[in-house]
């Protein structure tokens, strides 16, 4: 009579603790995911940080800084479904002898709509700043 009060109650077990193991599952790639987005966009806004901050004028800063970012990006494969750079290059109108700095940032949008998280949206935006100092005694060039 026992055995007849458990027939079915592994299907039962499976139905409810099979989607809460699927849904755990995908939140752990979904950190994952946020977590090496993170890691690559600190790098990549680091990246654009030091390369502005050697360059010779704001023109050669701002430009250069973009393509470090956007090549730091793609070096290490995360595909932004739209990613921006902004450099604050207001340090080279600092005399020579005053202490300046670059600051870059760099957004990426990250596309999460395949892991079809209830709750969860389709894009998630991964931000990160960095600054890098400009030589003191360097000659700067204002403008472009």
């Amino acid at each position: 009579m026992r055995r007849r009060r458990e027939a079915g109650s592994a299907a039962i077990e499976a139905a409810v603790g099979l989607p809460a193991l699927m849904l755990f599952v995908a939140l752990v790639i979904l950190a994952g995911r946020l977590a090496i987005a993170t890691q690559a966009v600190e790098a990549s806004a680091s990246e654009a940080a030091r390369v502005a901050s050697i360059a010779r004028t704001q023109g050669a800063a701002t430009s250069g800084a973009t393509t470090a970012a956007t090549s730091s990006l793609a070096n290490q494969n995360l595909r932004c479904v739209r990613s921006t750079v902004t450099v604050d290059t207001a340090g080279f109108d600092a005399p020579v002898g005053t202490p300046a700095r670059v600051t870059a940032t760099v957004a990426c949008v990250v596309n999460l709509a395949d892991l079809s998280l209830p709750g969860v949206p389709g894009t998630r935006t991964v931000t990160a700043t960095a600054t890098s100092p400009i030589d003191t005694y360097r000659e700067r060039g204002g403008g472009s």
